[in-house]
């Protein structure tokens, strides 16, 4: 199977996404033919209710009962199916009109090295709802073939630098900080290279919950009050993950704060930015050639004390997405809606510079809304 795969159809296609910081649901509507994207629609996020969320955390912490996963999964479709029909109404389309959802779903356990990736998401009952095709499922195929399953997003990333027009010279890396943080490197022969860095906000929204109640450090603005602790930031970044050459990919409790424990409130988010910030520039040194700018999409754009540490850490431009003109609430679920289309086509949606899958993989199981 080849990469670009031939007969791709032009078509409406809704993505959802709910990451790792277990924050909500983003909705995305574009037009694709799973190599261009023509336009871009309406876009949503849709928070958690705090039971669904706390049920969630619960079982991605491995503190949920095992009969508990049927009843969440459901709850967490039905609350995309809502998402998807909320995004629909602003858009005025119909189901009619949209070809293809992606769903990919909530991971709750990642472990490639073991061959385990498991995303909660009933494909079949979203497609029954929205009476739309569902593709989800997106990462098992490349987990079983050898491969990561992780990152997802590069071939769309690169499919918006080849028609954005005020680009910065190539090659750039892409970062998306959710949970986890990981690197998209695109160079000048549009040749692709991603891996998960390490971590992105989990951990510092876990400490701000376990510290203050609150669910992240808005603005940055507790971090920014702290001191890094030095001592505690070479003990976390003394972790073998870090230097280890991609592709490579991480469960999002892959780290803890335990180094972290004596340290005030301030002090260890502070911390907690000084390392995310430090393994994102780690990671850039592993790319095969120094990226001439970072654009950084996902949640962590917002944390004004992380960009700062990231410009601090790293000697080339770092901005937001929105400078180029991409939509980053919103790039994670265009994703899933772009890879629903190629999927539908049979191209690949991962590659061996992208997951280390030893052969371009396709993937996704398609669930018929009829």
């Amino acid at each position: 199977m080849n990469e670009n795969s031939a007969g791709l159809v032009r078509v409406y296609a809704l993505g959802l996404m709910s990451g790792t910081s277990l924050d909500g649901i983003d909705a995305a509507l574009i037009c694709t033919d799973g190599e261009q994207v023509f336009e871009f629609g309406p876009w949503l996020t849709v928070p958690y209710d705090t039971g669904l969320s706390q049920a969630l955390r619960a079982l991605t912490d491995g503190k949920g009962k095992d009969k508990e996963v049927f009843k969440v999964e459901a709850a967490l479709t039905e609350a995309h199916a809502a998402a998807a029909q909320s995004l629909m109404a602003m858009a005025e389309f119909g189901a009619k009109n949209i070809r293809v959802v992606g769903f990919h779903g909530h991971t709750i356990w990642h472990d490639p090295a073991h061959g385990v990736t498991r995303q909660l998401g009933d494909g079949a009952l979203l497609a029954r709802r929205l009476e739309i095709d569902v593709v989800n499922d997106f990462r098992t195929a490349d987990v079983a073939a050898g491969g990561q399953g992780a990152p997802l997003a590069p071939l769309y990333h690169r499919a918006l630098v080849r028609t954005t027009e005020k680009l910065p010279a190539l090659p750039i890396a892409v970062l998306n900080l959710g949970g986890v943080a990981n690197i998209t490197w695109i160079g000048n022969d549009n040749a692709l290279h991603a891996f998960d860095t390490g971590p992105g906000c989990a951990l510092i929204d876990d400490w701000l919950r376990s510290r203050t109640g609150e669910p992240f450090d808005r603005d940055g603005a507790l971090a920014a009050r702290g001191r890094v602790d030095e001592l505690a930031l070479k003990t976390l970044l003394s972790n073998g993950y870090f230097l280890a050459p991609p592709p490579k990919s991480l469960d999002r409790n892959a780290f803890d704060s335990n180094a972290l424990s004596a340290l005030s409130d301030e002090d260890g988010a502070a911390t907690l930015v000084a390392f995310t910030a430090q393994t994102v520039a780690l990671g850039l040194d592993l790319c095969p050639a120094r990226a001439r700018h970072l654009l950084v999409t996902g949640g962590g754009r917002y944390n004004a004390c992380l960009l700062a540490a990231l410009a601090e850490r790293i000697d080339i431009t770092v901005e937001p997405v929105e400078t180029v003109g991409w939509r980053g609430d919103a790039l994670e679920a265009e994703a899933f809606a772009y890879l629903a289309v190629r999927s539908l086509s049979g191209a690949v949606l991962t590659l061996p510079e992208t997951t280390g899958v030893p052969h371009q993989q396709c993937g996704g199981v398609l669930h018929r809304a009829g």
